[in-house]
């Protein structure tokens, strides 16, 4: 086992002791005359009450984990997707004044994040509210350089993700050096705690059959002489990470592994009755030995967890794959757009506040309407919590995120990967059993997780998404979605097309106005404006309230010699030399962009104008070229809307 010194000097730091010490608790009896009864919001049908919130603040990691990163990789959400420091402060504020004692930021890697001191800083700030302890779940790669800085914020937990002790064997698993790195890390926490700060350290290891259980014994043994809890995780099955029963160690075999060496290990009084771990100790240690039991002896009974990802998604189960979106209806008093200090504060004032007075409370607990709003829907998600989750056979077949993209031990998961429209799957109250009419945007994860083949450079090899139909209910039956709860917002869409002709003298005869039936490109033109107008009646789920404020129908006779890009036609010439002939005979390249105010967006307004126009050149030239055909019809841009620009609007 490397050595854990005190050679790596730590700087003196303002205070040594957290600012969330037991010595700032108020005393019992003040507590107790104090006490209130606990949020129905985040009390669940099996009167399970969630005093503690993990928030992914990032889906990026410096490292790349085996068990961890789908083998094709992760594709990553678009930054518009993902929640703003603001917006985690003021959903933190939310949950601490329901009754959330302990705050844990995950990732990704938390550490990446360029503002998570402030972050930090800012939700340490809690601690006059109500919150007690703010931790911190990381692979310690980078740690060391900011640990002062966040002692000082209110750190006062770290639970470090480290899967060996061999340097060799961390590169192997990780795919990038850095072990020296994470030993400076451990080493200064160790450092920090013989000097009095408050810091609680654990250290998780996922434990994987032929991999790392020959490792056990030496990770028990860093508790010899530092206080140290390590907990050995059962290997647990995500998208992406070819997951068997086989590679899983179980707790009973780790358990005996240890006691092969160490035969007094007993099981001693856990610290609460929602700990997730078992708690073992090795008699004349100081540190102690945890094992999280996820897969062979579940404590779902006791869990008070709830979980937000990085793109504002509420998950109430690590192992379940609903979810409810808490950043876009943070986001409809702001337009749809992401929320930063200046517009979180314009928010707060122009809403009318009104005060709920909860049972027996001696003083009102003042929210918005928006955040009650908020409370209400994390409130339904929470009653649909499960009493446990799905067991070890059913967990292996089930879909959910990879973990990467969750925000768990040393995992990452992200819901919203897809970066074209309509890449979320949405459906609404009827998936939380609402049944007076009020709406909420469930996410049904696709993933499943951890991979040992790690992460593909190239995005092109990523497996794509597996989506769900918006317009199919639970029962399938096909339905109209429901725009009425959106705020408007400006919408714009281009959708392109080509007509390719099979007679190299179409081109010509168009440009002299050569055909009986009169000006092809002012008669498609005009064509696809009333195509665009008419979208609703041809397109049956499609909705006619759409207020078109603008249409442009581009058409561009284009030679045989001439190339049309394949990366959408987009005249930004940024088709990376991509190009695919239009044939021998030349053709038409058609482009429709429109723009609207409103609820919903408007890219089958502009397919509807492309598809329009190009029809009527076929039926204006039919007669003099009978192998005519249309092709390439696509969106190469949106803008506006929760899913934010796409395409041709978010190129540099």
């Amino acid at each position: 086992m490397p050595p854990m010194s005190d050679a790596n000097q730590v700087p003196s730091i303002k205070t040594l002791h957290s600012p969330m010490s037991p010595a700032t608790v108020l005393p019992r009896v003040e507590q107790l005359r104090n006490a209130k009864p606990f949020s129905h919001f985040l009390t669940d049908n099996f009167h399970r009450q969630h005093t503690y919130l993990r928030i992914s603040v990032t889906e990026r990691c410096n490292l790349r984990c085996t068990y961890c990163m789908p083998a094709e990789g992760v594709p990553l959400s678009p930054p518009a997707r993902l929640l703003t420091t603001p917006e985690i402060v003021h959903i933190s504020q939310l949950f601490v004044q329901e009754g959330v004692k302990k705050i844990r930021l995950t990732g990704g890697e938390p550490t990446v994040r360029k503002d998570i001191l402030r972050l930090m800083q800012e939700i340490g700030n809690l601690r006059t509210k109500g919150l007690e302890e703010l931790c911190l779940t990381t692979n310690g790669l980078s740690l060391h350089r900011k640990l002062d800085a966040m002692v000082e914020a209110g750190l006062t937990g770290v639970n470090l993700s480290l899967d060996t002790l061999d340097p060799s064997q961390f590169q192997i698993l990780t795919r990038r050096k850095g072990f020296d790195a994470v030993m400076k890390t451990l080493n200064k926490i160790l450092e920090l705690k013989r000097l009095g700060a408050e810091i609680k350290l654990k250290i998780n290891a996922v434990i994987m059959r032929g991999v790392n259980e020959r490792e056990i014994v030496s990770f028990v043994e860093m508790g010899r002489e530092h206080d140290i809890e390590v907990r050995f995780i059962e290997y647990m099955p995500f998208d992406g990470n070819k997951w068997s029963q086989q590679k899983m160690l179980s707790y009973k075999e780790m358990v005996e592994i240890i006691r092969h060496k160490y035969p007094g290990l007993s099981k001693v009084q856990e610290e609460g009755q929602n700990e997730t771990s078992k708690v073992w100790q090795v008699p004349g240690f100081r540190g102690k030995v945890g094992f999280i039991t996820s897969m062979t002896e579940n404590f779902c009974g006791t869990c008070n967890r709830l979980r937000i990802t990085a793109d504002g998604n509420l998950k109430v189960c690590l192992f379940g794959n609903s979810e409810v979106s808490l950043r876009d209806l943070l986001r409809e008093d702001n337009h749809g757009e992401s929320v930063d200090w200046e517009a979180l504060e314009n928010m707060k004032r122009s809403q009318t506040d009104r005060s709920r007075y909860l049972s027996g409370d001696a003083e009102p607990v003042h929210h918005s309407e928006r955040d009650l709003r908020l409370l209400e829907i994390i409130g339904m998600a929470v009653k649909r919590k499960k009493e446990r989750h799905a067991g070890m056979g059913q967990l292996e077949n089930m879909k959910n995120r990879p973990m990467i993209l969750i925000g768990g031990a040393s995992f990452y998961t992200s819901a919203n990967l897809s970066r074209g429209p309509g890449s979320r799957r949405k459906t609404f109250g009827d998936h939380l059993g609402l049944g007076d009419g009020k709406k909420a945007r469930i996410l049904q994860s696709p993933f499943s997780i951890l991979s040992p083949q790690g992460f593909s450079a190239s995005r092109s090899a990523m497996r794509p998404e597996r989506k769900s139909l918006p317009h199919l209910d639970t029962g399938s039956e096909v339905h109209q979605i429901s725009v009425g709860h959106k705020v408007p917002t400006r919408r714009v869409a281009v959708a392109v097309g080509v007509v390719r002709f099979s007679n190299p003298q179409v081109t010509d005869i168009i440009k002299d106005h050569a055909l009986k039936k009169g000006d092809v490109l002012a008669v498609a033109r005009v064509a696809g404006i009333m195509a665009v107008k008419n979208t609703s009646n041809l397109i049956p789920l499609a909705h006619n309230n759409v207020a078109v404020e603008g249409c442009s129908v581009d058409l561009n006779l284009v030679n045989p010699e001439d190339e049309i890009p394949t990366h959408a036609l987009q005249e930004s010439g940024q088709s990376r030399g991509m190009t695919q002939p239009i044939g021998s005979c030349g053709g038409l390249r058609i482009k429709v962009t429109c723009e609207s105010t409103g609820k919903t967006g408007v890219e089958m307004e502009a397919m509807c104008g492309v598809v329009g126009a190009a029809l009527t050149v076929v039926d204006m030239c039919k007669a003099v070229d009978k192998e005519i055909s249309v092709g390439d019809v696509k969106i190469i841009g949106k803008k506006g809307g929760n899913s934010g620009d796409w395409g041709i609007f978010t190129e540099g």
